[in-house]
């Protein structure tokens, strides 16, 4: 029996993003909000909207977006059948997986099992040694102290990766040259790593200097059917945090993608994983090697790229997949190229110090090929308690040329007044001539603009006042609410 009404369990773009696609199905929404989101676009477009009691700023569990407790008795109040946690917040929480279980409701992401195999950076390297995936050269051994860590470093050859066994996005990682520096770096990177996963072990692989960052789609359904779905390259990061995403890859070869996704395959099907997840590589791009990193066992916030060059709606696969559906469908044909690129509030001038304040007034880029998936509008509070990501502008064309060009004419038709955000700075990541070339990797990006300042052109926000001043004010205001009901392209394929 299929799902009949889906409990949002986030906030933001993909709370909206999630909405729209079970409307499409015919599924009712209930969305949950804060204090900071009470005026957002989620709870106004969801079907039935729960304020959520308690801290606004995510505190362990007892933050507003993390009570599981209260997050379960408001789906059990609302007769929701499914729970969809978006990415972040509870996403990747075997616990939360497994109490929704036992309430009967239907958790939109991948059984607990999985999720525990896959989210421990350990036991996914023991599981991908047994299917054969290759894996940087490591020291994976559990409750290893310092002194286990520093001896396996000098046994790999220096320089090394300290990563944080239990988490993901950059939280205690950090590249350690010598000994004498992996000394001081190891209680730094724990404590990172305990405050922002609940959990201090270590593991310790060979860094591998200058490469690019690949990773694969894949969808599995609970028939042990499984699907690959291409790559997106994921290389021009800021401190390890991704900018920008593309698919294809401007450098991978046809044998190594097939490889790649093979590989990928071979590590969810012997996980038991199921729903949406990706598999991310690093690419040795000098020696064509490639290594396994990790499973993000949760929908990715660059998914929409994926979607734009295969026409399927990734998040309405997620939901058919956990109302118990056959994945029956052929891979579809790669089609033309696509690029993320994310819109954060925040300056580049300045460190790129986070930007909050109201929004006076949001224009979006509105031309065949360019979509925006977005939580904000004019009016919106950008708040300082969550992530700076104001939303996605996804672009495809017909090649990475033409991909390119328009996303130069999108950023330039992208206005927003009221906060400081990283447009301008994004104009000049995709014009420099390294990025137009494709001859970048992960460090990259802060090599090439390690300090940025705004050119001498007028600011694109003049754009928008002069557009008010003429009157376009109310246009304006509801420029992201309106491109949210408009039914795109990408949402018309799910089989």
């Amino acid at each position: 029996m299929g799902i009949k009404k889906l409990l949002i369990a986030n906030r933001g773009e993909i709370a909206v993003r999630v909405i729209l696609a079970a409307r499409e199905m015919g599924i009712r929404s209930v969305a949950i909000f804060s204090e900071a989101d009470r005026h957002a676009i989620h709870p106004q477009l969801a079907d039935e909207a729960i304020f959520l009691d308690g801290p606004t700023l995510p505190n362990g569990d007892q933050g507003s977006y993390l009570d599981a407790d209260r997050i379960l008795e408001i789906a059990a109040q609302r007769s929701a059948d499914a729970i969809h946690p978006g990415y972040g917040f509870l996403s990747e929480r075997a616990a939360f997986s497994e109490a929704c279980a036992a309430q009967g409701i239907r958790f939109v992401g991948p059984p607990a099992n999985a999720m525990r195999q896959l989210g421990s950076k350990r036991d996914a390297k023991e599981l991908a040694t047994r299917a054969g995936v290759p894996l940087v050269p490591g020291y994976f051994q559990p409750h290893a102290n310092d002194e286990d860590l520093v001896a396996a470093a000098r046994e790999i050859g220096y320089p090394v990766m300290l990563k944080a066994s239990a988490g993901g996005g950059g939280r205690g990682m950090r590249p350690a040259y010598e000994e004498a520096e992996m000394r001081d770096l190891l209680p730094v990177a724990r404590q990172e790593a305990l405050q922002g996963f609940g959990d201090d072990e270590m593991i310790v692989e060979k860094l591998i200097l200058d490469p690019r960052h690949v990773e694969i789609q894949v969808l599995a359904d609970q028939h042990g059917n499984a699907l690959s779905l291409y790559e997106r390259e994921c290389s021009i990061q800021r401190r390890r945090q991704k900018l920008i995403e593309e698919s294809p890859s401007p450098v991978l070869s046809p044998a190594t993608r097939a490889a790649m996704e093979d590989a990928s395959l071979r590590l969810v099907q012997a996980s038991g994983y199921q729903n949406a997840g990706t598999v991310e590589f690093i690419l040795d791009e000098k020696s064509g090697e490639f290594y396994f990193l990790e499973v993000n066992a949760r929908l990715q916030v660059e998914h929409p790229v994926t979607e734009s060059v295969t026409g399927l709606d990734l998040v309405q696969w997620q939901i058919a997949i956990a109302s118990g559906e056959t994945l029956g469908i052929a891979k579809p044909p790669q089609k033309g190229h696509a690029m993320e690129l994310r819109i954060l509030a925040e300056d580049p001038a300045k460190g790129f110090l986070p930007s909050v304040g109201k929004i006076l007034a949001w224009a979006e880029p509105k031309a065949p090929g360019v979509r925006v998936d977005t939580g904000f509008a004019a009016g919106s509070v950008v708040s300082p308690f969550f992530d700076s990501l104001l939303a996605k502008l996804i672009v495809r064309a017909e090649s990475r040329d033409a991909c390119i060009r328009r996303v130069d004419a999108a950023l330039r038709d992208f206005h927003v007044l009221g906060v400081s955000t990283n447009i301008a700075f994004l104009l000049d990541v995709i014009r420099h001539p390294d990025f137009q070339v494709g001859a970048f990797d992960t460090g990259w990006l802060e090599r090439a603009l390690p300090k940025w300042s705004p050119t001498a052109e007028p600011p694109m926000e003049i754009g928008v006042v002069a557009a008010m001043a003429g009157g376009l004010a109310p246009a304006l205001a509801g420029s992201s609410k309106q491109s949210w009901a408009a039914s795109d392209g990408f949402r018309n394929v799910r089989g």
